[in-house]
């Protein structure tokens, strides 16, 4: 029986952080073995914020490539490629721009959260600061990602069902429009997404500068943890601490300790028979222990780029020989195939 077909993705924008560890990879790793998944680094979605600013865009590529890989991610059963080496992509994104009404695109929610990142950029220039066509179709752009493999699946959380359901009526409008069955509706796989706060309480982000990479050395995330915010109404080692207002600390315990663990840990520090120096040096050990293999990996490919460039040139090649397949018969769809004519 063949395996039902998963297309994700991620914006190449450098090394990867423990929340998209845990909000993401650790999920594809599992959905792997179960799906036929095509996972993109989606360096031209980068552009539409980042198009000033591309000194970076190779290196970022290959950051993401590296965290994938040495995190479980596997070439052997997943099909990994990176966004702009598949131009069929970028045709199928101007054919679906044709049937696409230009108000769906706009009120879209991605959008609107797409110029807000825009806007608060440090750049200062007011035309930067104002969405591009590129931008406009960025929701364009993500269907033709979806759809040039025919995935009928998309792994996302509560908050992207309205993303996706735009993608469902693109998919609808075209094929209403051609009268055909040619592209499937991708269905939402609904995953739990934790929210991994950063070491300051807030959303984890590199921009945030409250973050644990994954890339990170072991000396790095103590000195990380070390400067956490703990419970700040705990101001002296004997006054009890609530967990619950650790907002920099606990969270991680509950991601990656063991359940022994975390109830010491809860008990101890509402009792106030532990400090907080003790409990981020306890951490740091759990979270170098957890990632020491990956790390580790990670090395190995560091030190060996041919591999990698290796492992990007099969994956271009799997995706392209779909995506050539979907663009040919889209093509005889819209009647602007020609064959041997031209």
């Amino acid at each position: 029986m063949q395996k039902k077909r998963i297309m994700s993705g991620m914006r190449s924008t450098g090394q990867l952080h423990l929340g998209h560890y845990f909000g993401v990879l650790s999920n594809w790793i599992k959905l792997q073995a179960e799906y036929d998944c095509f996972f993109a680094i989606a360096d031209w979605h980068a552009l539409t914020t980042k198009y000033n600013d591309t000194d970076t865009m190779k290196t970022n590529v290959l950051e993401v490539a590296k965290d994938w890989l040495s995190c479980g991610i596997d070439p052997e059963i997943a099909t990994v490629y990176i966004q702009s080496h598949i131009p069929e992509i970028a045709e199928l994104h101007l054919l679906l721009s044709m049937i696409t009404p230009q108000n769906w695109v706009e009120r879209d929610p991605t959008l609107k959260d797409m110029v807000k990142i825009l806007r608060s950029s440090e750049s200062g220039d007011e035309e930067s600061s104002k969405a591009s066509y590129g931008l406009l179709g960025y929701p364009v752009l993500q269907t033709a990602d979806i759809i040039i493999f025919n995935a009928s699946l998309v792994p996302i959380g509560q908050d992207q069902l309205a993303h996706l359901e735009l993608s469902r009526d693109i998919v609808r409008r075209f094929n209403y429009i051609y009268q055909t069955e040619h592209f499937v509706e991708p269905a939402p796989v609904l995953t739990e997404t934790p929210l991994l706060p950063g070491l300051d309480g807030n959303k984890m982000g590199k921009s945030y500068n409250n973050d644990i990479k994954i890339a990170d050395t072991e000396e790095d995330t103590a000195k990380k943890i070390m400067a956490a915010i703990t419970d700040p109404a705990r101001t002296k080692r004997d006054i009890p601490g609530k967990t619950e207002n650790c907002q920099g600390i606990y969270p991680l315990y509950k991601t990656l300790a063991s359940d022994e663990v975390k109830i010491q840990v809860k008990q101890e520090c509402e009792s106030a028979s532990r400090g907080c120096v003790q409990c981020k040096k306890q951490l740091a050990q759990i979270v170098n222990e957890y990632f020491k293999d990956i790390r580790s990996k990670r090395k190995e490919l560091e030190e060996s780029p041919e591999k990698l460039a290796e492992i990007m040139s099969k994956g271009k090649d799997k995706a392209r020989e779909q995506a050539r397949k979907t663009i040919i018969e889209t093509r005889k769809v819209m009647k602007i195939y020609y064959g041997d004519y031209f």
